[in-house]
């Protein structure tokens, strides 16, 4: 399996993020993709490709161009103020407050923002933008024919709206190859999440569309990240309706019950028939994840890549979370591995 890589994810490095009261250092750091590189390396798992520079367009499909404008142009502003720590919001325009673009760098920042989870830094926008030229690289292989290929994506992008960034993600890596496809002659495109906090930025993308199908298997958000997505009785709105499925599970679940969930998940996929599959692969279900509650175990990785290829459709991985350091590169390639030698079989 071809795995597209830039190390301009490096550029990305928040100094810290606010948790249970206190500072502490971003878990999401570059060792994470690091570590995976190194395990698609050592695994033999195929050749590992620079992406091609596609351009902004393909990003303005999904993001609004006075969303990108501000995003690439905010550390500059700051700098301009004589700052050099992190951009960070601390005001977002609320229920009770208006929903109004204001001309100050931090008013703009919390407009374009859900919470503070996503710092923005020197590099950050190259490396996001650098990100989703790695999705975009990966699809086009696809596009020519390859039955699969990793997007090995940081930061992360599924939390990410149109218009907003969040819970460390600023470009929708996912949903700007899935649109790719859109573009480039695909009719029908699927998109299975099963990071262990709901892709609400996906779902919010394709919410009102049926040209995408999308399913997500996460926490539930009673009690788990994002908390105000990502409920089983979303299922669409217009043409959208029907083409929606949320997956959540409690705090503790392991592989029995993320299982069924992911069945469930596949029984919607098969049903839609999509062209293509797009798997925002977030490993950080893993037992010993230090921000979440579920239980999978390593070789359960494998188990869900054999019926993620069970499902016959040409695929996409794109990297979401997982912030078990040490054994992200285990599990995320033992999801490839278990896919790919499923398809060998």
């Amino acid at each position: 399996m071809l795995t597209i890589y830039s190390d301009d994810h490096h550029l990305h490095h928040g100094r810290c993020e606010l948790m249970d009261g206190q500072l502490m250092p971003c878990f999401e750091m570059p060792s994470r993709a690091d570590h995976i590189l190194q395990r698609v390396i050592n695994r033999e798992l195929g050749p590992v490709h620079a992406p091609q520079d596609f351009g902004r367009t393909p990003l303005e499909r999904i993001h609004s161009a006075a969303y990108l404008d501000f995003f690439q142009g905010a550390w500059a502003r700051w700098s301009e103020q004589g700052r050099d720590g992190d951009l960070l919001p601390y005001t977002w325009p609320a229920r009770t407050l208006r929903s109004v673009l204001p001309t100050s760098l931090h008013g703009q920042l919390g407009y374009y923002s859900f919470d503070g989870g996503a710092p923005i830094t020197a590099g950050t926008w190259q490396a996001a933008y650098s990100a989703a030229q790695v999705a975009l690289t990966a699809q086009a292989e696809i596009q020519r024919g390859a039955r699969s290929a990793f997007a090995l994506c940081r930061p992360p992008g599924h939390h990410a709206a149109g218009d907003l960034m969040g819970g460390y993600c600023y470009l929708n890596n996912a949903a700007i190859a899935a649109q790719a496809f859109l573009d480039q002659g695909r009719q029908k495109v699927a998109i299975l999440d099963v990071d262990y906090h709901h892709g609400n930025g996906t779902q919010s993308i394709f919410y009102e569309r049926n040209d995408v199908l999308f399913t997500s298997i996460h926490g539930h958000p009673e009690a788990e990240f994002p908390f105000f997505l990502g409920y089983d009785d979303e299922h669409g709105e217009g043409p959208g309706e029907g083409f929606n499925f949320n997956y959540p599970l409690a705090a503790g679940s392991a592989w029995s019950h993320w299982s069924a969930a992911l069945e469930q998940a596949c029984t919607e996929i098969e049903r839609y028939d999509a062209d293509v599959l797009v798997i925002s692969l977030g490993v950080d279900t893993f037992k010993d994840d230090p921000i979440s509650q579920f239980k999978l175990d390593s070789p359960d990785y494998l188990r869900m890549g054999e019926r993620i290829a069970g499902l016959g459709k040409p695929t996409l991985f794109v990297m979401e979370g997982g912030y078990a350091v040490e054994e992200i590169g285990i599990n995320a390639v033992n999801v490839l591995e278990g896919f790919q030698r499923a398809t060998e079989e």
